[in-house]
């Protein structure tokens, strides 16, 4: 696994439940930095966001050779008992888990606040991208669907499919198995790019990277991966929600 160079925040509105990109986090090696995202503007508009107590000024460049605060608390101690099985969990080789590779992995998410983390797609050298995810809503899965879930093998092919008839989200993405099960929701965050790469007619699929141990926390139990050509140079991610909300940045 590469570590990711570029993680971007996305921030829920508590009453709508609509998630936004808020912010983007890169790291060179040696330093950190923090900008808010275009995204913010429409987070304002619609509900009111304000900016976080530990970046207050929308319109700078927030750099640190230590991770932010707000990242770093998203992290499980190392001196934690479970700290290797946590990792071992995220698919994260022992020796290159960095704080943002456990990002990355983790999503960072708390019961706690309304903060989410989410890496940038990785690309190999066929120009074809990787995103890896934890799938959603296992906990109101049936028991038959969890043991299917846990008898899963990495590799195996999930399809996505809009259930636009959800009363709680009608932008919900459901992944079924072959044999049409539904195991899980694709995060909300990540529903406004997986629908451009639908409507670009990329050549997308979803497998099956991981599955943890029935001791797993649900949230941590199916590990997938989305791979996608992408068509007519578009590129995930690259839309005006994420690029800096000012042009000075430094990497």
């Amino acid at each position: 696994m590469k570590t990711p160079k570029t993680l971007f925040l996305a921030w829920q509105d508590p009453i709508s439940r609509y998630w936004f990109p808020i912010g983007r986090l890169t790291f060179d090696g040696g330093l950190y930095q923090f900008v808010y995202t275009q995204g913010i503007k429409e987070a304002e508009e619609q509900c009111a966001f304000k900016p976080l107590s530990s970046f207050p000024r929308l319109n700078e460049v927030y750099t640190s050779t230590q991770l932010f605060p707000v990242f770093a608390n998203r992290l499980m101690s190392r001196s934690r008992p479970d700290y290797s099985s946590f990792i071992e969990s995220l698919n994260i080789l022992k020796d290159e888990n960095d704080p943002m590779a456990i990002l990355a992995r983790s999503g960072g998410e708390r019961e706690t606040d309304t903060l989410a983390v989410f890496p940038c797609p990785e690309v190999d050298e066929e120009g074809r991208y990787h995103l890896y995810f934890f799938l959603h809503g296992l906990r109101h899965l049936p028991s038959s669907t969890i043991e299917r879930i846990n008898q899963f093998e990495p590799g195996e092919r999930l399809w996505l499919a809009h259930e636009f008839q959800n009363p709680y989200d009608s932008q919900a993405l459901i992944l079924n198995t072959k044999d049409h099960y539904i195991v899980g929701y694709c995060p909300r965050y990540l529903l406004a790019e997986f629908f451009e790469l639908l409507r670009q007619n990329s050549n997308l699929e979803v497998r099956v990277e991981r599955v943890n141990k029935p001791l797993t926390p649900l949230q941590f139990r199916l590990l997938c991966t989305m791979n996608v050509d992408c068509k007519d140079d578009f590129r995930p991610f690259s839309s005006c929600q994420y690029q800096p909300l000012i042009a000075k940045v430094l990497v």
